[in-house]
């Protein structure tokens, strides 16, 4: 899976939603609907969203320093953490705050059709930010859902943008039913109503967003078709016997960790684990071009240990390569 953080996508839709948080805004004052206050603070989110992202994806692009050895790539988890988590529930609170209110004390909507208006024109420019980010994700959304999308994807970015216009999208529905509502009736409950739907589907939002994201916080490990792929590249050749265990971990998006134990032969010299270590390596990261960073460990494999590491039983010869660089720790 791609992991392309879809600045196009980002961008596109930073665009559309400062325009449209202004023009709510504006409609808000002349209108006086809660429902338009709602979707102005959920676009000013949108927005912000959009800013902290892209901060992330320039961030994490910082060469790697002797205090962060594997670089900076995680940031862009930091900084998808933070819109999942901070704006959207802020944004969702203060809409079911706002909700309530005018619930409890409706008030009629004046001009109407100024915030019907600007909800359609909303709807159609949403429709194109969403088109966009949809078209960014094309690639990595074959054969599978939506859903399964945002649970597949190791790059945060576009998973965010797409719910991000999704349930800008249906919030533009909920507003403009809530205002068509009060308009109709002209009862401001309605509207309130619409207002306290929309701050609870930018929770939902929140919550869906924030379990995906702390997932890759705490440390995924490769697909499963990037890990046969590896395992396949690695037994592909007959340098070694066999992967004793082997373990990935993404550094980042676009930076795959791979550490794995080889099995090779008790009679093997030190010049050919070394050649083996390489070959391994290589057809490797030709396999799966993101595995960047590849620690791999000769070892005797012990068949009464059923595959564990033998060097807790202190099994494993100590075995060093050409140049006095041991085997055991060769990556790069």
């Amino acid at each position: 899976m791609s992991t392309s953080g879809g600045t196009k996508a980002i961008v596109a839709a930073l665009l559309a939603n400062l325009g449209i948080a202004v023009t709510k805004f504006i409609a808000y004052l002349l209108s006086g609907s809660s429902s338009m206050l709602a979707e102005s603070v959920h676009s000013l989110a949108d927005s912000g969203n959009q800013v902290l992202l892209l901060i992330g994806g320039k961030r994490a692009n910082r060469a790697a320093t002797a205090e962060h050895p594997f670089g900076y790539g995680r940031e862009r988890y930091i900084y998808a953490f933070l819109v999942s988590i901070i704006l959207f529930s802020v944004g969702g609170v203060f809409s079911i705050y706002e909700g309530v209110h005018k619930i409890e004390h409706p008030e009629p909507i004046n001009v109407p059709w100024v915030p019907i208006g600007v909800l359609l024109i909303a709807i159609v420019l949403e429709s194109f930010s969403l088109r966009t980010a949809l078209g960014e994700s094309a690639p990595d959304r074959t054969g599978i859902s939506i859903l399964e999308f945002v649970r597949r994807a190791k790059a945060p970015e576009l998973p965010v943008v797409v719910l991000e216009d999704i349930a800008a999208l249906v919030g533009l529905v909920l507003a403009l039913l809530g205002v068509s509502a009060a308009v109709i009736t002209g009862n401001g409950v309605y509207d309130g109503i619409g207002t306290v739907f929309i701050g609870l589907l930018l929770i939902v939002v929140a919550i869906v967003l924030g379990i995906e994201v702390k997932s890759l916080l705490v440390g995924e490990g490769a697909s499963e078709s990037d890990t046969a792929a590896i395992k396949a590249a690695a037994t592909a050749g007959d340098d070694i016997e066999q992967i004793i265990h082997m373990k990935t971990l993404y550094l980042g998006p676009d930076e795959l960790l791979v550490g794995m134990k080889v099995a090779v032969t008790a009679t093997t010299s030190a010049r050919d684990v070394s050649a083996a270590i390489n070959a391994v390596e290589g057809r490797v990261r030709a396999a799966v071009p993101i595995a960047r960073v590849i620690y791999i460990e000769p070892d005797i494999f012990d068949p009464d240990l059923g595959g564990s590491d033998t060097s807790a039983a202190g099994a494993r010869p100590h075995v060093e390569p050409e140049g006095g660089r041991p085997a055991a720790a060769k990556g790069h």
